[in-house]
């Protein structure tokens, strides 16, 4: 093979599984030997390799019966570490809940997949609580960016393992959340495709929460068709239904505020090479203000961060004991934000987030949005461990743009487009408003060649 199985996309893996060229158990076998190879030992908290096997096996014995379940049976799926699985501890990148009960039931996503044919290999890293977009973990290490040449840089967060996994090649997909960016963000900074549905879409039963009116879950992988199959199988369909939209009139909206600001010059070039592909392959571009971006930093600025008033609540007992002194401290500081925003202010926000999503349906429309996932590349790793004023700052400039998504209830799609600074990816993000997803998914499928051009 010119490429290990967890390097392929789940539809290559799946070529070969189906027309017997591959076997489930041998597909299983390489990936947990690629996984000991692999240098970097802080990607996967936990790996479930009696699980995984058995159910390689059963994936096999199904095929050779001539009884597949379809495009997914006997493909390797790694998860984040929010993710219910039965017989494990959820630890949520936390070593406070290590001690848990064991989960009795798979998470109902985790459900879907398995009786979807798919392999459960293990659960991958993440920022502690998901509160991070860059990925440090002081407790099971930081995974490292494949994709860097240099230094070690940051694999984005909070999905951090999942992003480096499929980076990587261990693994072809592997499920994150995305609370402000934690599918999108690492998906760009890896060089991946990152798909985030819209809240709701898919049930959140058995996934850890961190702000509920704001979670929302979704695969890193390496194709949107991918994206497209796992998205399918996570609703209950037997096959996708998503098709390719035409290029020809697509209607694209790039914001002219906040989304560019202080973005590295490699990064504004990366993007706006993909977006003249995309003109040339016929879609329209109109650069608009988005005036409700404003207003929702403005929003934040007077009664605090939706997400850090809804992360206070659910940990507040937690921080208050002694807990929180095996916490990361960063992520202590952050939550505590949240107990200065009143049930007053809190209400507010909620009030005017309403709003503000029916203004930007208006003047967005059935058009797309498209900029960049993040305005910069992966930092590198060691000055944000080792500066707390680096490291918020530079976790609220990963997050900025994903955020706006999250709070807009949009949809997005993060695509590789290019390379910035050191050589390191950036992420042409696409994006539509809430319940928009087969529109977005059927336009990326017909863009994802334009926007990636020779990259990746």
């Amino acid at each position: 093979m010119s490429k290990s199985f967890g390097a392929m996309s789940v539809a290559q893996l799946s070529t070969l599984i189906q027309g017997g060229a591959a076997d489930p158990v041998d597909v299983a076998e390489a990936v947990f030997e690629s996984i000991a190879n692999y240098a970097d030992k802080a990607v996967f908290t936990t790996l479930t390799e009696s699980r995984a096997m058995e159910e390689a096996l059963a994936s096999s014995k199904r095929l050779r019966e001539g009884r597949s379940l379809g495009l997914l049976d006997g493909i390797p799926i790694a998860w984040k570490d929010l993710f219910d699985m039965e017989g494990l501890a959820t630890t949520a990148g936390s070593i406070v809940l290590a001690g848990d009960a064991p989960a009795r039931h798979d998470a109902a996503v985790v459900g879907l997949l398995r009786q979807a044919g798919m392999v459960a290999v293990g659960r991958t890293n993440m920022s502690e609580f998901a509160f991070s977009g860059l990925g440090i973990n002081p407790h099971y290490g930081t995974p490292v960016n494949p994709r860097s040449t240099d230094l070690p840089r940051i694999p984005g967060g909070s999905s951090s393992g999942a992003g480096v996994a499929v980076a990587a090649g261990l693994v072809p997909v592997a499920m994150g959340t995305d609370t402000g960016g934690s599918v999108r963000i690492p998906a760009a900074l890896n060089g991946i495709v990152g798909y985030k549905a819209t809240r709701g879409r898919y049930t959140m039963e058995g996934v850890y929460p961190l702000a509920k009116s704001l979670d929302s879950l979704g695969p890193l992988c390496r194709a949107v068709r991918d994206a497209v199959c796992i998205d399918a199988a996570m609703r209950g369909l037997t096959a996708p239904v998503v098709a390719e939209r035409p290029l020809q009139g697509l209607e694209l909206v790039v914001p002219e505020n906040i989304v560019f600001d202080g973005a590295e010059p490699g990064v504004v070039a990366a993007f706006e090479a993909a977006l003249e592909r995309l003109r040339k392959a016929g879609a329209n571009v109109a650069r608009i203000v988005i005036p409700a971006f404003n207003e929702i930093f403005d929003l934040m600025t007077r009664y605090g961060p939706l997400v850090t008033a809804e992360a206070f609540a659910l940990h507040r007992e937690r921080l208050a004991g002694p807990d929180a002194d095996r916490m990361d401290h960063r992520v202590v500081m952050r939550t505590r934000l949240g107990s200065k925003t009143t049930l007053p202010d809190y209400l507010r926000i909620l009030e005017a987030r309403s709003r503000l999503i029916v203004d930007v349906e208006r003047l967005v429309g059935d058009r797309l949005i498209a900029f960049s996932a993040v305005a910069h590349v992966a930092p590198p790793i060691k000055p944000l461990a080792q500066d707390d004023e680096l490291f918020f700052a530079t976790n609220n400039k990963t997050l900025r743009n994903t955020a706006l998504g999250n709070f807009l209830d949009w949809c997005g799609v993060s695509i590789p487009c290019g390379t910035g600074e050191a050589g390191m990816p950036v992420g042409l993000l696409l994006s539509a408003t809430a319940r928009r997803d087969e529109a977005l998914l059927g336009t990326a499928l017909a863009a994802e060649a334009i926007i990636r051009d020779d990259f990746a």
